[in-house]
Protein backbone atom coordinates (compact mmCIF):
# COMPACT_ATOMS: atom_id res chain seq x y z
CA UNK A 1 0.00 0.00 0.00
CA UNK A 2 0.38 2.01 2.15
CA UNK A 3 2.25 0.45 -0.27
CA UNK A 4 -1.24 1.97 0.46
CA UNK A 5 -1.13 5.44 1.33
CA UNK A 6 -2.18 8.65 0.14
CA UNK A 7 -0.28 9.37 -3.13
CA UNK A 8 1.55 11.79 -5.47
CA UNK A 9 1.85 15.15 -4.94
CA UNK A 10 5.43 16.86 -5.26
CA UNK A 11 7.09 18.09 -1.83
CA UNK A 12 11.34 20.06 -1.27
CA UNK A 13 13.67 19.66 1.21
CA UNK A 14 15.20 22.64 2.06
CA UNK A 15 18.02 22.14 4.65
CA UNK A 16 19.58 19.20 6.20
CA UNK A 17 20.58 18.29 9.55
CA UNK A 18 24.50 17.74 11.32
CA UNK A 19 25.81 15.97 8.32
CA UNK A 20 27.71 13.27 10.99
CA UNK A 21 26.67 12.24 14.02
CA UNK A 22 29.19 10.68 17.04
CA UNK A 23 28.36 7.35 19.11
CA UNK A 24 28.63 7.36 22.32
CA UNK A 25 31.27 5.18 24.02
CA UNK A 26 29.70 2.10 25.19
CA UNK A 27 27.74 1.70 22.46
CA UNK A 28 27.68 -1.37 20.14
CA UNK A 29 29.30 0.84 17.67
CA UNK A 30 32.29 1.85 19.62
CA UNK A 31 32.64 -2.00 20.56
CA UNK A 32 32.12 -3.32 16.54
CA UNK A 33 35.45 -4.21 15.05
CA UNK A 34 36.78 -1.81 12.44
CA UNK A 35 35.06 0.86 13.82
CA UNK A 36 36.34 3.12 10.98
CA UNK A 37 35.90 0.73 8.08
CA UNK A 38 33.85 1.85 5.34
CA UNK A 39 30.83 0.38 3.76
CA UNK A 40 29.16 0.14 0.22
CA UNK A 41 25.46 1.30 -0.23
CA UNK A 42 23.84 2.13 -3.53
CA UNK A 43 24.08 5.75 -2.92
CA UNK A 44 26.03 7.84 -4.37
CA UNK A 45 28.54 7.81 -1.55
CA UNK A 46 30.15 5.51 0.75
CA UNK A 47 29.21 5.53 4.26
CA UNK A 48 31.86 5.16 7.52
CA UNK A 49 30.67 4.35 11.13
CA UNK A 50 30.77 7.17 13.46
CA UNK A 51 33.68 7.84 15.35
CA UNK A 52 33.20 7.66 19.51
CA UNK A 53 32.26 10.25 21.48
CA UNK A 54 34.37 10.04 24.00
CA UNK A 55 32.64 13.00 26.12
CA UNK A 56 29.64 11.36 26.90
CA UNK A 57 29.65 8.54 29.76
CA UNK A 58 28.61 4.79 28.71
CA UNK A 59 25.69 4.77 31.42
CA UNK A 60 24.23 8.05 29.66
CA UNK A 61 21.89 5.82 27.58
CA UNK A 62 20.51 2.33 27.53
CA UNK A 63 20.59 2.25 23.55
CA UNK A 64 22.28 4.21 20.61
CA UNK A 65 18.56 4.51 18.73
CA UNK A 66 14.49 3.23 19.93
CA UNK A 67 12.54 2.63 17.34
CA UNK A 68 8.89 3.49 18.37
CA UNK A 69 6.82 1.18 15.30
CA UNK A 70 7.63 -2.08 13.48
CA UNK A 71 6.24 -1.29 10.07
CA UNK A 72 8.72 -1.17 6.93
CA UNK A 73 10.26 2.46 7.70
CA UNK A 74 11.14 1.92 10.83
CA UNK A 75 12.27 -2.06 10.77
CA UNK A 76 14.61 -0.28 7.49
CA UNK A 77 16.11 2.47 9.94
CA UNK A 78 16.77 -0.34 12.88
CA UNK A 79 18.56 -2.84 10.60
CA UNK A 80 20.62 -0.25 9.17
CA UNK A 81 21.41 1.39 12.55
CA UNK A 82 22.81 -2.22 13.19
CA UNK A 83 24.79 -2.55 10.18
CA UNK A 84 26.59 0.47 11.08
CA UNK A 85 27.32 -0.50 14.82
CA UNK A 86 24.66 0.81 16.52
CA UNK A 87 22.68 -0.59 19.44
CA UNK A 88 18.96 -0.26 18.65
CA UNK A 89 16.04 -1.15 19.70
CA UNK A 90 12.21 -2.07 18.09
CA UNK A 91 9.27 -1.40 19.89
CA UNK A 92 6.06 -2.67 18.17
CA UNK A 93 2.60 -3.75 19.81
CA UNK A 94 -1.02 -3.86 17.12
CA UNK A 95 -3.89 -2.99 18.94
CA UNK A 96 -6.99 -4.66 17.78
CA UNK A 97 -9.47 -3.54 15.32
CA UNK A 98 -12.69 -2.42 16.76
CA UNK A 99 -13.97 -6.21 14.53
CA UNK A 100 -10.57 -7.47 16.69
CA UNK A 101 -7.76 -8.14 13.69
CA UNK A 102 -5.07 -8.05 14.51
CA UNK A 103 -1.42 -8.87 13.29
CA UNK A 104 2.18 -9.35 13.64
CA UNK A 105 5.21 -7.37 13.08
CA UNK A 106 6.10 -5.83 9.60
CA UNK A 107 3.53 -3.07 9.80
CA UNK A 108 1.15 -1.62 7.65
CA UNK A 109 2.53 -2.83 4.00
CA UNK A 110 2.86 -6.72 5.07
CA UNK A 111 -0.02 -7.15 7.05
CA UNK A 112 -3.16 -5.23 6.04
CA UNK A 113 -2.16 -3.02 3.20
CA UNK A 114 0.01 -3.07 0.00
CA UNK A 115 0.97 -7.36 0.09
CA UNK A 116 -2.56 -9.03 0.75
CA UNK A 117 -4.16 -5.98 -1.63
CA UNK A 118 -1.44 -7.11 -4.57
CA UNK A 119 -2.20 -10.88 -3.77
CA UNK A 120 -6.05 -10.13 -3.64
CA UNK A 121 -5.54 -7.84 -7.12
CA UNK A 122 -4.22 -10.91 -8.47
CA UNK A 123 -6.81 -13.10 -7.49
CA UNK A 124 -9.41 -10.98 -9.28
CA UNK A 125 -6.93 -10.59 -12.43
CA UNK A 126 -6.58 -14.36 -12.64
CA UNK A 127 -10.53 -14.85 -12.79
CA UNK A 128 -10.72 -11.85 -15.82
CA UNK A 129 -7.28 -14.54 -17.33
CA UNK A 130 -9.37 -17.62 -17.12
CA UNK A 131 -12.58 -16.15 -19.44
CA UNK A 132 -10.67 -14.54 -21.92
CA UNK A 133 -8.41 -17.48 -22.16
CA UNK A 134 -11.30 -19.25 -23.87
CA UNK A 135 -10.52 -17.56 -26.94
CA UNK A 136 -7.15 -18.30 -26.87
CA UNK A 137 -8.13 -21.94 -27.43
CA UNK A 138 -7.73 -23.32 -23.86
CA UNK A 139 -11.03 -25.39 -22.95
CA UNK A 140 -12.54 -24.64 -20.30
CA UNK A 141 -16.34 -25.67 -18.47
CA UNK A 142 -18.62 -23.34 -17.58
CA UNK A 143 -18.25 -23.94 -13.58
CA UNK A 144 -15.62 -22.01 -12.76
CA UNK A 145 -16.14 -20.51 -9.35
CA UNK A 146 -14.13 -18.87 -6.64
CA UNK A 147 -13.21 -19.57 -3.34
CA UNK A 148 -13.16 -16.68 -0.69
CA UNK A 149 -11.50 -18.95 2.74
CA UNK A 150 -9.14 -20.62 0.44
CA UNK A 151 -8.06 -17.40 -0.90
CA UNK A 152 -8.10 -15.39 2.67
CA UNK A 153 -6.38 -18.66 4.22
CA UNK A 154 -3.41 -18.54 1.47
CA UNK A 155 -2.73 -14.62 1.47
CA UNK A 156 -2.52 -15.05 5.73
CA UNK A 157 -0.26 -17.62 5.51
CA UNK A 158 1.86 -15.83 3.23
CA UNK A 159 1.70 -13.03 5.41
CA UNK A 160 2.36 -15.03 8.82
CA UNK A 161 5.61 -16.27 6.95
CA UNK A 162 6.87 -12.60 6.31
CA UNK A 163 6.16 -12.08 10.43
CA UNK A 164 8.83 -14.87 11.09
CA UNK A 165 11.20 -13.96 8.76
CA UNK A 166 11.00 -10.34 10.23
CA UNK A 167 11.20 -11.09 13.70
CA UNK A 168 14.63 -13.66 12.74
CA UNK A 169 16.39 -10.83 10.49
CA UNK A 170 15.91 -8.74 13.50
CA UNK A 171 17.54 -11.28 15.79
CA UNK A 172 20.34 -12.14 13.60
CA UNK A 173 21.19 -8.49 12.85
CA UNK A 174 21.07 -8.36 17.02
CA UNK A 175 17.99 -5.74 16.94
CA UNK A 176 16.06 -5.98 19.95
CA UNK A 177 12.58 -6.64 19.73
CA UNK A 178 10.30 -5.39 22.03
CA UNK A 179 6.21 -6.16 21.90
CA UNK A 180 4.81 -3.41 23.72
CA UNK A 181 3.92 0.28 23.38
CA UNK A 182 6.36 2.71 23.83
CA UNK A 183 5.31 5.98 25.15
CA UNK A 184 7.52 9.17 26.01
CA UNK A 185 8.24 9.86 29.61
CA UNK A 186 10.57 12.43 28.32
CA UNK A 187 12.79 13.19 25.62
CA UNK A 188 15.32 10.56 26.27
CA UNK A 189 13.09 8.04 27.74
CA UNK A 190 10.28 5.80 26.38
CA UNK A 191 8.17 3.64 28.79
CA UNK A 192 6.19 0.34 27.43
CA UNK A 193 4.75 -1.87 29.07
CA UNK A 194 5.02 -6.18 27.91
CA UNK A 195 3.99 -9.15 29.23
CA UNK A 196 7.14 -9.56 31.20
CA UNK A 197 6.51 -5.80 32.74
CA UNK A 198 7.03 -2.69 32.73
CA UNK A 199 10.20 -1.37 30.92
CA UNK A 200 12.03 1.60 30.79
CA UNK A 201 14.51 2.31 27.96
CA UNK A 202 16.91 5.57 27.48
CA UNK A 203 18.60 6.54 24.22
CA UNK A 204 20.29 8.84 22.74
CA UNK A 205 18.32 9.02 19.32
CA UNK A 206 14.55 8.34 19.05
CA UNK A 207 12.78 7.30 15.97
CA UNK A 208 8.86 7.69 15.96
CA UNK A 209 7.46 5.45 13.13
CA UNK A 210 4.26 3.93 14.33
CA UNK A 211 2.30 4.66 11.02
CA UNK A 212 -1.75 5.18 11.24
CA UNK A 213 -4.68 3.56 10.87
CA UNK A 214 -8.27 3.41 9.48
CA UNK A 215 -11.04 6.32 10.61
CA UNK A 216 -14.59 5.28 10.83
CA UNK A 217 -17.14 7.72 10.00
CA UNK A 218 -18.60 9.29 13.22
CA UNK A 219 -22.22 7.92 12.31
CA UNK A 220 -24.30 5.29 13.99
CA UNK A 221 -23.22 1.56 13.51
CA UNK A 222 -20.16 2.36 11.81
CA UNK A 223 -17.76 0.90 14.42
CA UNK A 224 -20.50 -1.39 15.33
CA UNK A 225 -20.73 -3.28 12.02
CA UNK A 226 -18.47 -1.60 10.02
CA UNK A 227 -15.13 -3.30 8.71
CA UNK A 228 -11.51 -1.19 6.86
CA UNK A 229 -8.81 -2.68 5.12
CA UNK A 230 -7.33 -3.77 8.70
CA UNK A 231 -10.14 -6.53 8.40
CA UNK A 232 -10.89 -7.57 4.81
CA UNK A 233 -7.80 -9.39 4.12
CA UNK A 234 -8.53 -11.90 6.75
CA UNK A 235 -12.21 -11.75 6.87
CA UNK A 236 -13.53 -15.05 8.12
CA UNK A 237 -16.80 -15.15 6.03
CA UNK A 238 -17.59 -14.01 2.34
CA UNK A 239 -17.83 -9.95 1.68
CA UNK A 240 -21.29 -10.47 0.18
CA UNK A 241 -22.96 -7.33 -1.19
CA UNK A 242 -20.43 -4.64 -0.15
CA UNK A 243 -20.37 -0.56 0.07
CA UNK A 244 -16.99 0.86 0.19
CA UNK A 245 -17.84 3.79 1.72
CA UNK A 246 -14.64 6.44 0.09
CA UNK A 247 -12.88 6.90 -3.16
CA UNK A 248 -9.75 6.76 -2.69
CA UNK A 249 -6.88 4.44 -3.82
CA UNK A 250 -7.95 1.86 -0.86
CA UNK A 251 -11.89 2.20 -1.35
CA UNK A 252 -11.23 1.95 -5.45
CA UNK A 253 -8.60 -1.12 -5.29
CA UNK A 254 -11.00 -3.06 -2.61
CA UNK A 255 -13.77 -2.25 -5.09
CA UNK A 256 -11.55 -3.60 -8.38
CA UNK A 257 -10.87 -7.18 -6.30
CA UNK A 258 -13.83 -7.66 -4.40
CA UNK A 259 -15.97 -7.16 -7.92
CA UNK A 260 -12.91 -9.17 -9.66
CA UNK A 261 -13.78 -12.17 -7.44
CA UNK A 262 -17.63 -12.25 -7.95
CA UNK A 263 -19.18 -9.86 -5.15
CA UNK A 264 -21.60 -6.98 -6.23
CA UNK A 265 -19.79 -3.90 -5.54
CA UNK A 266 -21.08 -0.46 -4.56
CA UNK A 267 -18.72 2.57 -3.84
CA UNK A 268 -19.94 5.73 -2.64
CA UNK A 269 -18.02 9.05 -3.02
CA UNK A 270 -18.38 12.21 -0.80
CA UNK A 271 -16.43 14.42 -3.24
CA UNK A 272 -13.89 13.56 -6.00
CA UNK A 273 -12.19 9.77 -6.68
CA UNK A 274 -8.35 9.67 -6.53
CA UNK A 275 -8.37 13.63 -4.54
CA UNK A 276 -4.26 14.33 -5.23
CA UNK A 277 -4.27 12.63 -8.45
CA UNK A 278 -4.79 13.71 -11.58
CA UNK A 279 -8.60 13.76 -12.12
CA UNK A 280 -8.42 13.56 -15.94
CA UNK A 281 -6.80 9.46 -15.15
CA UNK A 282 -8.68 9.05 -11.98
CA UNK A 283 -12.60 9.66 -13.86
CA UNK A 284 -10.98 7.17 -16.67
CA UNK A 285 -10.50 4.83 -13.70
CA UNK A 286 -13.96 5.02 -12.51
CA UNK A 287 -15.62 4.86 -16.11
CA UNK A 288 -13.53 1.64 -16.45
CA UNK A 289 -14.99 0.26 -13.19
CA UNK A 290 -17.88 1.21 -13.96
CA UNK A 291 -18.04 -0.70 -17.18
CA UNK A 292 -16.75 -3.51 -15.33
CA UNK A 293 -20.08 -3.39 -13.08
CA UNK A 294 -19.21 -1.87 -9.93
CA UNK A 295 -21.50 0.93 -8.94
CA UNK A 296 -20.82 4.67 -8.01
CA UNK A 297 -23.03 6.43 -5.58
CA UNK A 298 -21.46 10.09 -6.20
CA UNK A 299 -21.85 13.39 -4.11
CA UNK A 300 -23.56 10.87 -1.36
CA UNK A 301 -22.69 10.43 2.38
CA UNK A 302 -23.70 7.71 4.76
CA UNK A 303 -26.17 8.32 7.79
CA UNK A 304 -26.30 5.04 9.91
CA UNK A 305 -25.60 1.64 9.72
CA UNK A 306 -28.16 -0.74 11.34
CA UNK A 307 -28.10 -4.33 11.59
CA UNK A 308 -31.26 -6.36 10.24
CA UNK A 309 -32.63 -9.39 12.01
CA UNK A 310 -31.75 -10.72 8.94
CA UNK A 311 -28.22 -10.21 9.73
CA UNK A 312 -28.10 -7.92 6.50
CA UNK A 313 -27.06 -4.08 7.22
CA UNK A 314 -29.14 -1.62 6.30
CA UNK A 315 -27.00 1.54 5.41
CA UNK A 316 -28.86 4.72 5.09
CA UNK A 317 -27.39 7.81 3.20
CA UNK A 318 -28.15 10.79 1.37
CA UNK A 319 -26.73 12.52 -1.91
CA UNK A 320 -26.10 16.26 -2.44
CA UNK A 321 -29.64 17.70 -2.47
CA UNK A 322 -30.52 16.25 0.85
CA UNK A 323 -32.80 13.45 -0.83
CA UNK A 324 -32.09 9.86 1.54
CA UNK A 325 -31.60 6.54 0.23
CA UNK A 326 -31.24 3.39 1.70
CA UNK A 327 -30.08 -0.46 0.33
CA UNK A 328 -29.02 -3.74 2.41
CA UNK A 329 -25.73 -5.41 2.07
CA UNK A 330 -23.15 -7.86 3.44
CA UNK A 331 -20.71 -5.79 4.18
CA UNK A 332 -19.75 -2.17 4.36
CA UNK A 333 -16.01 -1.19 4.48
CA UNK A 334 -15.10 2.24 5.61
CA UNK A 335 -11.59 3.77 3.32
CA UNK A 336 -12.14 7.15 4.43
CA UNK A 337 -8.27 8.18 4.91
CA UNK A 338 -5.94 7.48 7.89
CA UNK A 339 -5.05 8.77 11.25
CA UNK A 340 -1.32 9.07 12.34
CA UNK A 341 -1.08 7.19 15.71
CA UNK A 342 1.12 9.78 17.59
CA UNK A 343 -1.44 10.68 20.75
CA UNK A 344 -1.08 7.66 21.87
CA UNK A 345 3.00 8.61 22.08
CA UNK A 346 2.23 11.26 24.45
CA UNK A 347 4.54 13.50 22.81
CA UNK A 348 3.95 16.44 25.08
CA UNK A 349 5.94 14.58 27.63
CA UNK A 350 9.10 15.37 24.82
CA UNK A 351 8.34 18.20 23.75
CA UNK A 352 7.29 16.90 20.27
CA UNK A 353 5.54 19.75 18.29
CA UNK A 354 2.64 18.27 16.05
CA UNK A 355 1.74 20.29 12.71
CA UNK A 356 -1.93 21.53 12.09
CA UNK A 357 -3.98 19.04 11.95
CA UNK A 358 -2.82 17.52 15.32
CA UNK A 359 -1.68 14.35 14.20
CA UNK A 360 1.21 14.42 11.85
CA UNK A 361 4.78 15.89 12.22
CA UNK A 362 6.23 18.47 10.54
CA UNK A 363 9.85 17.31 10.09
CA UNK A 364 12.54 18.43 7.78
CA UNK A 365 14.81 15.80 6.85
CA UNK A 366 12.98 13.45 9.37
CA UNK A 367 13.92 15.65 12.32
CA UNK A 368 11.22 16.98 14.53
CA UNK A 369 11.39 20.11 16.69
CA UNK A 370 13.29 17.45 19.57
CA UNK A 371 16.98 17.55 17.61
CA UNK A 372 17.56 13.90 18.41
CA UNK A 373 14.17 12.76 17.25
CA UNK A 374 13.06 12.00 14.60
CA UNK A 375 10.09 10.36 12.38
CA UNK A 376 9.65 8.45 8.86
CA UNK A 377 6.76 7.35 6.87
CA UNK A 378 3.20 7.89 7.35
CA UNK A 379 3.72 10.33 10.46
CA UNK A 380 5.00 13.02 8.33
CA UNK A 381 3.12 15.51 7.74
CA UNK A 382 2.56 16.21 3.71
CA UNK A 383 5.09 14.01 3.05
CA UNK A 384 4.42 10.68 0.24
CA UNK A 385 2.19 7.79 2.24
CA UNK A 386 4.23 5.22 0.80
CA UNK A 387 5.80 1.98 2.01
CA UNK A 388 9.41 2.68 -0.37
CA UNK A 389 9.19 6.44 0.77
CA UNK A 390 9.08 5.10 4.44
CA UNK A 391 11.98 2.11 3.61
CA UNK A 392 14.37 4.85 1.95
CA UNK A 393 13.79 7.79 4.47
CA UNK A 394 14.24 5.04 7.53
CA UNK A 395 18.00 3.96 5.63
CA UNK A 396 18.90 7.22 4.39
CA UNK A 397 18.61 8.39 8.31
CA UNK A 398 20.50 5.42 10.09
CA UNK A 399 23.05 6.49 7.54
CA UNK A 400 23.24 10.37 8.28
CA UNK A 401 23.15 9.25 12.33
CA UNK A 402 25.47 6.07 12.37
CA UNK A 403 27.31 6.31 9.42
CA UNK A 404 28.76 9.81 8.01
CA UNK A 405 26.19 10.24 5.47
CA UNK A 406 25.17 13.81 3.94
CA UNK A 407 22.41 12.60 1.99
CA UNK A 408 19.12 13.57 2.56
CA UNK A 409 15.61 12.00 1.31
CA UNK A 410 14.10 13.53 -1.73
CA UNK A 411 10.20 13.32 -1.91
CA UNK A 412 10.02 14.70 -5.24
CA UNK A 413 8.89 12.67 -8.10
CA UNK A 414 7.99 9.24 -6.02
CA UNK A 415 5.86 6.80 -8.60
CA UNK A 416 3.22 5.03 -7.39
CA UNK A 417 0.50 2.74 -8.91
CA UNK A 418 -3.10 2.54 -7.95
CA UNK A 419 -3.74 -1.68 -7.94
CA UNK A 420 -8.11 -1.05 -9.83
CA UNK A 421 -8.73 -3.72 -12.50
CA UNK A 422 -7.61 -1.36 -15.31
CA UNK A 423 -4.29 -0.33 -13.31
CA UNK A 424 -3.08 3.12 -12.98
CA UNK A 425 0.56 4.36 -12.54
CA UNK A 426 1.97 8.13 -12.30
CA UNK A 427 5.20 10.15 -11.55
CA UNK A 428 5.35 13.51 -11.07
CA UNK A 429 3.24 16.21 -11.16
CA UNK A 430 -0.20 15.92 -12.81
CA UNK A 431 -2.43 18.23 -15.18
CA UNK A 432 -3.91 20.44 -12.44
CA UNK A 433 -0.68 20.58 -10.71
CA UNK A 434 1.60 21.53 -13.33
CA UNK A 435 -0.80 24.27 -14.76
CA UNK A 436 -1.38 26.01 -11.23
CA UNK A 437 2.59 25.66 -10.70
CA UNK A 438 3.68 27.31 -14.29
CA UNK A 439 1.13 28.24 -16.26
CA UNK A 440 -0.98 26.31 -18.61
CA UNK A 441 0.63 28.33 -21.88
CA UNK A 442 4.09 27.63 -19.94
CA UNK A 443 3.13 23.28 -20.19
CA UNK A 444 2.07 20.54 -22.79
CA UNK A 445 0.31 18.08 -22.36
CA UNK A 446 1.05 15.02 -24.66
CA UNK A 447 -1.60 12.19 -24.67
CA UNK A 448 -2.55 9.33 -26.48
CA UNK A 449 -5.25 6.36 -26.26
CA UNK A 450 -3.46 2.61 -27.52
CA UNK A 451 -4.13 -1.13 -28.06
CA UNK A 452 -2.35 -2.98 -25.73
CA UNK A 453 -2.31 -6.75 -28.26
CA UNK A 454 -3.28 -8.53 -25.72
CA UNK A 455 -6.51 -7.35 -25.77
CA UNK A 456 -7.42 -7.90 -29.69
CA UNK A 457 -8.14 -12.14 -29.81
CA UNK A 458 -10.65 -11.38 -26.52
CA UNK A 459 -11.41 -8.23 -27.86
CA UNK A 460 -11.65 -6.58 -24.44
CA UNK A 461 -12.40 -3.08 -24.28
CA UNK A 462 -9.63 -0.43 -25.33
CA UNK A 463 -11.21 2.49 -24.54
CA UNK A 464 -9.37 3.59 -21.39
CA UNK A 465 -6.41 2.62 -22.58
CA UNK A 466 -4.69 5.69 -22.08
CA UNK A 467 -1.56 7.53 -21.70
CA UNK A 468 -0.68 11.46 -20.42
CA UNK A 469 3.39 13.17 -20.32
CA UNK A 470 2.83 16.37 -18.84
CA UNK A 471 5.96 19.01 -19.63
CA UNK A 472 7.30 22.53 -20.04
CA UNK A 473 6.58 24.34 -23.52
CA UNK A 474 10.06 25.62 -23.77
CA UNK A 475 13.54 24.09 -25.03
CA UNK A 476 13.90 20.51 -24.76
CA UNK A 477 10.38 20.25 -22.91
CA UNK A 478 11.58 18.80 -19.54
CA UNK A 479 8.91 16.11 -17.89
CA UNK A 480 7.06 17.21 -15.24
CA UNK A 481 5.10 14.25 -15.05
CA UNK A 482 4.13 10.29 -17.02
CA UNK A 483 1.14 9.00 -16.40
CA UNK A 484 -0.44 5.48 -17.54
CA UNK A 485 -4.01 3.71 -17.23
CA UNK A 486 -3.41 0.07 -18.36
CA UNK A 487 -2.14 -3.32 -17.94
CA UNK A 488 1.07 -3.99 -15.55
CA UNK A 489 1.06 0.18 -14.73
CA UNK A 490 3.67 -0.54 -11.83
CA UNK A 491 6.19 -2.25 -14.00
CA UNK A 492 5.76 0.06 -16.55
CA UNK A 493 6.32 3.45 -14.38
CA UNK A 494 8.72 2.23 -12.25
CA UNK A 495 11.35 2.43 -15.12
CA UNK A 496 10.14 5.87 -15.92
CA UNK A 497 10.39 7.25 -12.68
CA UNK A 498 13.99 6.67 -13.01
CA UNK A 499 14.35 9.06 -16.22
CA UNK A 500 12.40 11.31 -14.72
CA UNK A 501 14.86 11.41 -12.00
CA UNK A 502 17.63 11.98 -14.65
CA UNK A 503 15.50 15.46 -15.87
CA UNK A 504 14.16 12.98 -18.89
CA UNK A 505 12.77 15.32 -21.60
CA UNK A 506 9.88 14.65 -24.63
CA UNK A 507 12.89 15.11 -27.31
CA UNK A 508 14.81 11.84 -25.18
CA UNK A 509 11.92 10.60 -24.93
CA UNK A 510 10.35 10.76 -28.26
CA UNK A 511 14.22 9.59 -29.44
CA UNK A 512 14.08 6.61 -27.68
CA UNK A 513 12.97 3.41 -29.71
CA UNK A 514 10.62 1.26 -27.98
CA UNK A 515 10.54 -2.62 -27.39
CA UNK A 516 7.61 -3.95 -30.13
CA UNK A 517 5.00 -5.08 -28.87
CA UNK A 518 4.75 -3.66 -25.50
CA UNK A 519 2.56 -1.35 -24.05
CA UNK A 520 5.75 1.02 -22.26
CA UNK A 521 7.04 1.55 -25.85
CA UNK A 522 3.54 3.98 -26.26
CA UNK A 523 5.24 6.36 -24.27
CA UNK A 524 7.88 6.53 -27.07
CA UNK A 525 5.52 7.10 -29.97
CA UNK A 526 3.29 9.98 -28.15
CA UNK A 527 3.22 12.95 -30.28
CA UNK A 528 -0.21 14.56 -30.31
CA UNK A 529 -0.57 17.51 -27.64
CA UNK A 530 -4.04 18.50 -26.38
CA UNK A 531 -3.03 21.99 -27.77
CA UNK A 532 -3.42 20.90 -31.39
CA UNK A 533 -6.78 19.11 -30.88
CA UNK A 534 -5.56 16.18 -32.71
CA UNK A 535 -7.44 12.97 -32.53
CA UNK A 536 -5.37 10.82 -30.27
CA UNK A 537 -6.62 7.57 -30.53
CA UNK A 538 -4.17 4.91 -32.35
CA UNK A 539 -4.79 4.24 -36.66
CA UNK A 540 -2.43 1.25 -36.49
CA UNK A 541 -0.03 -1.46 -33.57
CA UNK A 542 2.92 -1.19 -36.24
CA UNK A 543 2.94 1.94 -37.82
Amino acid sequence: MPCWKSKSKSYDTKSKPPAKVEAHPGSASSKADGRNGKVNHNDSEKVEKAPVNNDEKKSDYDYDLVVIGGGSGGLAAAKEATNLGAKVAVLDFVTPSPLGTKWGLGGTCVNVGCIPKKLMHQAALLGEAIQEAKSYGWQIGNNVSHNWLTLKDAVQAHIKSVNWVTRVELRDKKVEYINGIGTFKDAHTVQTVTKQGERVLKARYFLIAVGGRPRYLNIPGAVEYGITSDDIFSLDREPGKTVIVGAGYIGLECGGFLKGLGYDTTVMVRSVPLRGFDQQMANIIVAEMEDKGIKFLHKSIPKSVEKLDSGKLKVTWTNDVNQEFSDEFDTILFAIGRRALTKELHLENAGVKVAGDGEKIDAVNEQTNVPHIYAVGDVLYKKPELTPVAIHAGRLLSRRLFGNSTVNMDYDNVATTVFTPLEYGAVGLSEEVATTRFGEDHIEIYHAYYKPTEFFIPQKNITHCYIKVVALREGDQKVLGMHFIGPQAGEVIQGFAAAIKCNLTVNALMSTVGIHPTIAEEFTRINITKRSGKDPNPASCCS
